[in-house]
């Protein structure tokens, strides 16, 4: 049996009625060269049998003459069992490309419905490697949105820059690595806007990222081994009642 996952997700310090605990179970197999994964949300808060499971998925991938490798994910929410959302994924070794398209499919039940779809975001990216530094080159388009943008990243041992581009934003961030333990990563905007990443190892399996937003919000993610934590502080307010909190343990066996 495949990994498990317990999640409390989106609570906070006031009311513990924000807590939505999740159950995910998935398992994975080889079918003819397939792997293929799957797996369900149940619901650990209700006591309705048929809200119990949240959602459905299964992706299957596939390498091909040791080099493309093609995979397609399906997840259905079962309380809406009419609409299916995909994630078609393509990456070429050799040449250093990749592809990704998400998009949602609709199956026809009564009399006048039609079945549709529809392609709602497609990205591609394209790597190149500069005297042992790597650069990427990566369009997005939100065709839902009619809006894209263009990711670039420059990783140089330990410094990383990454500049993401649209016609409305400009972002720059670099990522500077201080020693084994810390790095720094300050994020400017073209409005003038910028936040500022501490990422803290404290051993081989936990580490602490601390993201502080002036003005609006200070974000902390803990990972410990098998668990992860998100808080998040709006700094608009002057207690912790609109604080949030996810938790997430993972449980294999």
């Amino acid at each position: 049996m495949g990994p498990n996952d317990i999640t409390i997700r989106d609570g906070n310090f006031t009311d513990l009625d924000g807590l939505e605990p999740t159950i995910t179970w998935e398992n994975s197999a080889f079918v003819n060269d397939v792997n293929i994964r799957y797996g369900v949300d149940l619901s650990a808060r209700t006591t309705n049998l048929s809200s119990l499971p949240r959602r459905i998925w299964g992706r299957a991938s596939r390498i091909f003459s040791n080099r493309f490798a093609l995979s397609a994910r399906l997840d259905m929410d079962v309380q809406s069992m009419d609409t299916i959302d995909f994630e078609l994924d393509g990456e070429d070794e050799e040449t250093d490309v990749k592809v990704r398209m998400l998009g949602w499919a609709t199956n026809a039940k009564g009399m006048g419905m039609r079945s549709g779809g529809r392609v709602t975001f497609m990205e591609f990216t394209k790597g190149f490697d500069n005297d042992g530094n790597r650069i990427t080159v990566n369009p997005r388009y939100y065709l839902d949105r009619r809006r894209g943008d263009i990711v670039l990243t420059y990783d140089a041992d330990d410094t990383l820059i990454k500049v993401i581009a649209s016609e409305d934003d400009q972002t720059v961030t670099i990522s500077q690595k201080l020693n084994e333990e810390n790095m720094i990563s300050p994020t400017i905007s073209r409005d003038g806007s910028l936040s500022l990443a501490w990422d803290r190892k404290l051993s081989d399996d936990s580490s602490v990222r601390t993201t502080l937003n002036p003005n609006r919000s200070v974000e902390v993610e803990w990972r410990d081994a098998a668990w992860t934590a998100n808080v998040n502080f709006p700094m608009d307010q002057s207690d912790l009642t609109g604080a949030t909190v996810h938790i997430k343990r993972d449980v294999k066996f």
